[in-house]
C-alpha cells in the first residue's frame, strides 16, 4: 500500500464521518460532501492516484 492508497483510506473514514453528521444536523451540504469524500477515498485507495488526479479525471469525464 503505499502512501496516495493509505490517504484514500482516510478519506474514506473522513467521507464517513462527515456524512454522519450531516445526517444528525441535517445538513444537506455536509452529507453530500461526505459522499465526495468517500468517493475519491476509495478510488485513492484502488488505483493510488492523488486526490487532484481523480478530481481531474472525473472533472474532464463530466465535461463529455
Amino acid at each position: 500500500m503505499n502512501k496516495d492508497q493509505a490517504e484514500g483510506k482516510w478519506d474514506q473514514i473522513k467521507g464517513r464521518a462527515k456524512k454522519a453528521w450531516g445526517e444528525l444536523t441535517d445538513d444537506d451540504f455536509k452529507k453530500a460532501e461526505g459522499s465526495v469524500d468517500k468517493l475519491y477515498g476509495v478510488i485513492q485507495e484502488k488505483f493510488g492516484d492523488t486526490k487532484e488526479t481523480i478530481k481531474a479525471k472525473l472533472d474532464k469525464l463530466h465535461l463529455k
